[in-house]
C-alpha cells in the first residue's frame, strides 16, 4: 500500500546509505524506530548548500526538506525489513535549518517534509515536530532532518 503510494507520488526511494562516521542509520528500540540525521543527498550528491534567508530560498529549503525526508523513509524502510506497511505512525521529526541572521521562518522549511509525511501516511503521517535555526549544518547543507517512528 505504502509502496503504490510512493509510486502514484513519483518517488522513488534510495538505497539505505551507510553512515559516514561512527553512528547507525537507524536503532529499533521496542516498537519504535530513531532515525540519525539525513542530509538532502541525491544520487550520492549533496543539494541545497547554504544558509535559508541568504543564499537558499524557503521553497528550496522545503524541497531540501523534502529530500531529507525521502532519505528518512529509506532508512525507515530497512528498518522495516523492506515493508513501509509495518509503520504505525510518525511520531516526531526534528528539522534543523542552517539560517541567516534575523531568519525566522524555520516552520515554513520544516513543512517541506512534514506534508511530505502526511502525504504518504494520512493521519498516521500527523507527528510532533520541533524546527530549529542554527548557523550551520554538516557539509554546509540547508536542512537535516532526524525521525523517531512507530512500527508494528
Amino acid at each position: 500500500m505504502i509502496d503504490q503510494k510512493l509510486k502514484d507520488l513519483h518517488i522513488e526511494l534510495p538505497p539505505s546509505a551507510a553512515p559516514v562516521a561512527n553512528y547507525v542509520p537507524f536503532v529499533i528500540s521496542g516498537n519504535l524506530v530513531f532515525i540519525s540525521g539525513q542530509l538532502p543527498m541525491k544520487d550520492g550528491k549533496l543539494q541545497s548548500l547554504g544558509k535559508v534567508g541568504a543564499e537558499i530560498s524557503i521553497e528550496q529549503a522545503q524541497a531540501a526538506a523534502k529530500l531529507c525526508g525521502i532519505n528518512l523513509l529509506s532508512h525507515l524502510k530497512a528498518a522495516c525489513g523492506g515493508n513501509l506497511d509495518r509503520v504505525k505512525r510518525c511520531v516526531r521529526l526534528g528539522v534543523f535549518v542552517a539560517s541567516a541572521d534575523g531568519f525566522t521562518d524555520q516552520p515554513k522549511v520544516a513543512n517541506g517534509v512534514s506534508d511530505l509525511m502526511v502525504e504518504i501516511f494520512g493521519d498516521e503521517g500527523k507527528h510532533a515536530r520541533a524546527a530549529v535555526g542554527t548557523n550551520a549544518l554538516p557539509f554546509g547543507v540547508s536542512v537535516e532532518v532526524e525521525g523517531i517512528f512507530e512500527i508494528e
